[in-house]
């Protein structure tokens, strides 16, 4: 599989989203067994980066029931697992009635990293990620106490998720030059809406991790080809699905461009996995590009 870089890793340049067997739109999950099988099968497809998140859960009550089921595929995985990366997010508080926080406090941080390790059963978290900004804290505070946790030896790098273009700038004067490794920002054809913070990031050479990149887990992904047709019908051209060719178009966007498309079934990241080798000419990226609106 093609393979882009992340910070200090080089990673398959398709990853897997794990959010879905945990928490999805619809509230129907796999068994155990299912959901570990859909993370082999993603690596089993050549996939190296595998994102999850502590609040990953079905209910408030199972935090970290994402990056359990992600520990427990990769102990049992015949694979070379220091091959590898697995990032993990954290800064969201989940409590009853859905009722979701966000804490960037140093003390909050260590402690959710401290949990987020016992998950994945592991000395250091490759990459953790800031997850949602914590509107009564100052950002670069917040980005300061990423960089104590990394000091500390808890983390090896360190990426922001939902961040604009300001709070990318923040990051990187904090880190300093390199320090940010990703972004994480929602970004499809359903909501291209973070394209600035895509080439900003490409600009300076961080990677760009598109979560939801082919519309979500309500039925946004199952039906982009249906919403977009211009992916339908390059996709019928190939033999691919249009799945496929969407992940092919985000990778043109950028070299730093590294999409996680999330999966259920282990059918569906199979069939993902196989966009980083799909080759789409330059009229046909065009094509997509005007589908969803985008001037490239």
């Amino acid at each position: 599989m093609q393979q882009r870089t992340l910070g200090p890793f080089t990673v398959s340049a398709i990853g897997l989203g794990a959010m879905p067997v945990s928490m999805n739109s619809d509230n129907r999950f796999p068994s155990h067994d299912e959901a570990v099988a859909t993370v082999r099968a993603a690596l089993d497809a050549g996939v190296t980066l595998i994102d999850t998140a502590d609040i990953y859960a079905p209910s408030w009550d199972l935090m970290g029931h994402n990056e359990r089921i992600v520990a427990d595929a990769l102990a049992g995985w015949d694979g070379d697992r220091s091959t590898i990366v697995v990032a993990t997010k954290g800064g969201i508080t989940r409590g009853e009635e859905k009722d979701f926080g966000r804490d960037g406090s140093l003390d909050y941080l260590r402690t959710a990293v401290q949990k987020s390790l016992e998950n994945l059963q592991v000395d250091v978290i490759d990459l953790y990620q800031y997850h949602r900004p914590d509107r009564w804290m100052v950002y670069g505070d917040i980005i300061q106490n990423l960089k104590t946790l990394q000091d500390e030896g808890l983390v090896r790098t360190i990426g922001i998720s939902n961040a604009s273009v300001e709070e990318i700038a923040i990051a990187r004067e904090v880190l300093g030059e390199g320090g940010l490794t990703s972004v994480q920002n929602e970004f499809s054809p359903r909501h291209p809406g973070s394209y600035d913070e895509l080439q900003y990031c490409v600009k300076h050479g961080i990677a760009f991790l598109p979560w939801s990149p082919l519309g979500g887990t309500g039925g946004g992904a199952r039906a982009v080809g249906e919403r977009f047709a211009a992916f339908a019908e390059i996709g019928q051209a190939h033999g691919v699905s249009p799945q496929q060719v969407v992940l092919a178009w985000e990778l043109s966007l950028g070299e730093t461009v590294i999409p996680i498309p999330g999966a259920r079934r282990a059918e569906s990241i199979t069939d993902s996995a196989k966009a980083a080798d799909l080759e789409l000419s330059s009229d046909e990226l065009a094509r997509c590009s005007a589908a969803v609106g985008l001037e490239v």
